[in-house]
């Protein structure tokens, strides 16, 4: 294991502050840049619906089934938050025709996604960081209260809520009839989806801020203790761990047999999914917040040196790297052969998935730490002064 040079102050205090950033079902094309091939997702990479939880898919790689806009024409419309100042951090999730996202004013926001007109919120008792999960009609969302709430995605009206003993700034995946979660209390909890009864806890040495992804009957999830657990999914027992020398606030992505995941300590770590056996490593020169997105043998990164790294996934060797103007906890949505990432510097990006060619950028007013969604040609998008964009 790394460790290179000191943590940054900003660096731990999102540490303490931020969702996990902004990671199984079959294979699936996704458009190739024009000129090119297709590229080929790996199995686990379709989501389940348009966008339905954070990263796309249980298991968290980022890859959105719609096209996304190769040049921007417009934008479609904006949705602000009407309590003071209150920042979007929550990365959204859209499943049938509908956004939610989550805002530090304590809320979670449901909004039709053609028109970005609110249908309905849901107040819980402290700020969501937590990016939703919709699932056969159910919105499931953790808040800073140290609930998991589980919601009538039509309505917005509470079916169950389970209460954890720390902040829940984890994002919930949803798989087999079950929600995993993380927790500040450093646990990770597994609930039946429709009761929100508990069938299993596993406790780790720091706070569970990371996002778990579930894939081959698996479970993986970072700690703030520095390392990675990968859980048997039905029944909690750990398989293995892996220690690196930072908090693991990246959620790990899975594909083809190979768990990606960042590390505060400046690196990314490609792991054997079944046995935890390191493959290779790739050093950033800034601490990674930023989840992987893995699509057509690449794994694309984000880091807090402010680039955008892409790597052969087989090997762990750079193709190339794109340069903002300020650190990057936003993790890459990959959707029609092209690369959407936030920054801090206020803009999202888009690039050629191949190449690393800027197309085009979008300027807001504001920090762009959540990670954007891809559905129906149109990027979702919120920043911290409280704006959700939806641009194409």
């Amino acid at each position: 294991m790394r460790f290179i040079g000191h943590l940054h102050s900003r660096t731990s205090m999102l540490w303490m502050l931020l969702v996990a950033l902004i990671l199984s079902a079959c294979g699936a094309l996704i458009q190739g840049v024009p000129g090119g091939a297709p590229i080929q997702a790996t199995p686990g990479d379709a989501p389940t619906q348009e966008a339905s939880m954070f990263r796309a898919n249980p298991a968290r790689t980022g890859v959105f089934p719609s096209d996304g806009p190769t040049t921007l024409s417009e934008s479609v419309w904006t949705f602000k938050t009407d309590v003071g100042n209150a920042a979007f951090v929550s990365s959204l999730a859209i499943a049938d025709g509908v956004v939610y996202v989550g805002s530090k004013d304590g809320r979670l926001y449901a909004l039709d996604a053609e028109t970005g007109q609110e249908k309905w919120s849901f107040k819980t008792d402290g700020a969501v960081y937590s990016s939703p999960a919709i699932a056969d009609g159910v919105v499931y969302v953790g808040s800073e209260d140290g609930r998991l709430y589980a919601l009538d995605a039509r309505t917005g009206q509470e079916k169950w809520r389970f209460k954890t003993d720390g902040q829940v700034y984890s994002s919930p995946a949803v798989a087999g009839g079950m929600v995993y979660v993380g927790s500040g209390d450093g646990r990770l909890y597994a609930l039946d989806a429709e009761t929100g009864q508990e069938k299993w806890r596993f406790k780790t040495d720091g706070a569970v801020y990371s996002s778990p992804a579930v894939a081959g009957g698996m479970v993986y999830v970072g700690s703030g203790d520095g390392r990675l657990y990968a859980l048997d999914a039905e029944t909690g027992q750990e398989k293995w761990r892996f220690k690196t020398d930072g908090p693991v606030g990246s959620s790990p992505a899975v594909a083809g047999g190979v768990v990606y995941v960042g590390s505060l300590d400046n690196w990314l770590y490609a792991l054997d999914a079944e046995t935890g056996q390191e493959k290779w490593t790739f050093q950033t020169d800034g601490a990674v917040y930023s989840s992987p997105a893995v699509a057509g043998g690449m794994v694309y990164i984000g880091s807090g040196d402010g680039r955008l790294y892409a790597i052969d996934a087989e090997t762990g060797q750079e193709k190339w790297h794109f340069k903002t103007d300020d650190g990057i906890y936003s993790s890459p949505a990959v959707a029609g052969g092209m690369i959407y990432i936030g920054s801090l510097d206020g803009r999202l990006y888009a690039l050629d998935a191949r190449t690393g060619q800027e197309k085009w950028s979008f300027k807001t007013g504001s920090q762009v730490l959540s990670s954007p969604a891809v559905a129906g040609g149109v990027v979702y998008f919120v920043d911290t002064e409280g704006y959700l964009y939806a641009v194409r």
